[in-house]
């Protein structure tokens, strides 16, 4: 069978420029994305890890994941923990969570919990101040403890503003700080509940 007027190879020649075309763009996104998030995850490990030992000062127990000093810890240390430094081939950008829980409560302790998430191919930040509001008996389920979510950050990686991250996290520290330091849990509480927007509810 004769072959019609105008190459195949022609066709393929056009298909194949435009995948080339298609996979420079998504790639060099990917390659941005990427950067932006390792920039952001390393100011918040050192953010977060400065918190943990401000409040290790007063006796208050965080932990703290990823662990600086865990088997995948991203610090190295002279004198632990005032002296450290981050490891020069830690994965920054391969971290998808972090949070900071208090271990100092008789219940699950308060969080401060922060990952990535995707939306029409673009990477998205969540911050969050999650707290335990008590326990339910469910008829089939039994006891199950209420956490409540309250969203203190929540925008694409590309719109972050350290700035703008940094005052809300100063604002739920110094709240969080005074809570402990006065014995009354409900300072930091109260404040989230007035301030931020009501995220998830969920039971565990």
């Amino acid at each position: 069978m004769a072959k019609p007027e105008g190459n195949e190879e022609d066709w393929f020649t056009k298909l194949d420029e435009e995948l080339e075309k298609k996979t420079t763009q998504i790639t060099d996104n990917f390659v941005e994305q990427n950067n932006q998030k390792q920039v952001i995850n390393k100011t918040l490990l050192e953010d977060l890890f400065r918190i943990w030992i401000r409040f290790n000062k007063i006796n208050v127990h965080f932990s703290m994941a990823p662990d600086p000093q865990g088997p995948a810890a991203f610090a190295t240390f002279v004198v632990y923990p005032e002296q450290w430094s981050f490891k020069p081939d830690y994965d920054f950008a391969g971290v998808d969570n972090l949070s900071l829980t208090d271990r100092t409560q008789t219940r699950v302790g308060d969080s401060l919990k922060s990952w990535y998430y995707s939306v029409d191919s673009q990477t998205h930040f969540r911050m969050v101040f999650e707290y335990c509001e008590g326990e339910h008996y469910y008829k089939y389920a039994g006891w199950k403890r209420i956490f409540s979510q309250y969203v203190l950050l929540d925008l694409p990686i590309t719109k972050f503003e350290e700035k703008k991250y940094h005052d809300v996290l100063a604002d739920v520290i110094k709240n969080w700080y005074e809570s402990h330091l006065r014995r009354d849990r409900e300072i930091v509480l109260k404040h989230i509940r007035e301030k931020y927007e009501k995220g998830e509810t969920f039971t565990q």
